[in-house]
């Protein structure tokens, strides 16, 4: 059973990397990831999620070249919104929540 202050943090990780994207996540999850591993492993979900989304949006952003990358660059943004918001609650119910399409890099 997670408690309840795991599920506060490990949502405030997701909420906080809307507004403030490496920093935020970066310091609840190093102050907090050898005390509970509910919120070490979202931190490390969070982190393989932003290293994917960033190669999907450079490949995007090059593809802009061919007029293609201007969806796809619209696309990745409302997906990670999406999937972030989706994180958020997934992490606040207590359940361990998989990013689709991203590689794993953090294990």
């Amino acid at each position: 059973m997670v408690k309840s202050e795991e599920r506060l943090m490990a949502a405030g990780l997701y909420v906080l990397s809307l507004f403030f994207p490496i920093l935020g996540p970066l310091i609840i999850w190093l102050i907090k990831k050898d005390e509970s591993s509910f919120i070490d492993y979202h931190g490390k979900e969070y982190f393989n999620f932003a290293i994917s989304y960033f190669v999907y949006s450079v490949i995007s952003g090059i593809l802009v070249l061919v007029l293609i990358g201007v969806f796809l660059l619209w696309a990745v943004g409302i997906a990670a919104f999406i999937f972030t918001i989706i994180a958020a609650v997934k992490a606040y119910e207590g359940n361990q929540y998989q990013f689709p399409l991203i590689f794993r890099v953090l294990k």
